[in-house]
């Protein structure tokens, strides 16, 4: 492994949802949504990140815009390659150094194939980095948070990002036992987006069903607000129409959801050493990514695991902070590397 020169490095959380770089000394310099506008004529890239962002559900015939990671993997290459540079390009204005091209530390999930985590790789290279290296989502998000990795201890994090939800019990820098399911809060909004157009006979955007999500969404119906007006397209009319929502409601529509995140926690557990599952009945779980923000989960999954369940102090910035501070062990942990997949 190459020797990295720490202020030229960068630290890369691409989500599905949003993406975010880390450079040490500064903290985190790119906090965008990973979508993408794309001209149908002259295939040349229109927007990228939020400007892209405020086109979903307003772009003109000639303008698609996408959203080239699904699932925590790379479903688009050509276009990833192109946002990744973009967003280098603006990471690498807070840099103190400029000459030479960056190094990276890139996050990944844990189920990923060796075919998908090259494509990343991969990716990070055309975009303009020198090196690029992988850590694994929970990894990152557990040293994000604080939790002790590197001791002979055993850590439980669930990091719902918006395409996967990644549950690991970490012990001495490895992962020991770990699940990984394409579940997590893009299904949580298309769920809504499908309960309100059977129930209501109303089609709604997907950011509309975020922001339904956000300001309703709970595990235990106790939501923020106690309604919100729902804009849509009503489907027998085809006229513009609006719908009151519950907290209720949209708990019933995210329940296979989140049951199915909890089935998750379950079968990680289920194969955690008896040694380390002691440790994480004493020190319980850690939710990280933005689906630990939804009210009441983590009340309701301590119910179903009897396990105490904590939120991270900064949920959606664990895995970019995590994959930066990595970049300080690399040195230490190269011969590691080498023989393990989780960092």
């Amino acid at each position: 492994m190459a020797n990295f020169s720490l202020s030229q490095d960068l630290g890369i959380d691409l989500g599905t949802a949003n993406t975010l770089i880390y450079l040490k000394g500064k903290g985190i310099v790119v906090k965008e949504p990973t979508v993408v506008a794309i001209n149908n004529r002259s295939k040349k890239i229109e927007a990228v990140g939020s400007n892209a962002r405020q086109m979903i559900g307003r772009s003109p015939g000639n303008i698609t815009v996408v959203r080239p990671m699904q699932g925590g993997v790379i479903a688009d290459y050509d276009t990833t390659a192109i946002m990744m540079k973009y967003y280098l390009k603006l990471a690498q204005q807070y840099r103190s150094i400029f000459a030479g091209k960056v190094n990276v530390m890139i996050c990944v999930p844990s189920g990923i194939t060796m075919v998908e985590e090259r494509a990343v790789i991969d990716a990070a290279k055309q975009a303009g980095a020198k090196h690029a290296y992988s850590i694994t989502e929970p990894f990152a998000a557990a040293i994000g948070a604080g939790l002790p990795v590197w001791e002979p201890t055993g850590s439980l994090i669930v990091d719902i990002g918006g395409g996967t939800t990644e549950v690991a019990v970490l012990s001495m820098g490895g992962i020991v036992t770990s699940t990984s399911v394409r579940i997590a809060g893009d299904n949580m909004d298309d769920a809504i987006i499908q309960y309100v157009r059977k129930k209501y006979s109303l089609m709604i955007g997907d950011r509309t069903a975020e922001e339904v999500k956000i300001q309703l969404g709970s595990a235990n119906g106790h939501a923020t607000l106690p309604e919100l007006d729902v804009r849509g397209r009503d489907l027998l009319t085809g006229l513009p129409k609006t719908v009151i929502m519950t907290p209720d409601e949209v708990t019933e529509a995210l329940l296979d959801t989140i049951h199915a995140i909890i089935k998750a926690i379950k079968d990680a557990l289920e194969k955690t050493p008896p040694e380390l599952a002691g440790d994480v009945m004493e020190r319980g779980i850690l939710l990280s990514g933005g689906g630990a923000l939804l009210q009441g989960l983590d009340k309701l999954i301590a119910e179903e695991t009897n396990l105490p369940t904590f939120v991270a102090e900064n949920p959606l910035d664990n895995v970019v902070i995590g994959t930066g501070k990595a970049l300080e062990y690399i040195d230490q942990f190269k011969s590691h590397a080498n023989h393990s997949s989780d960092f």
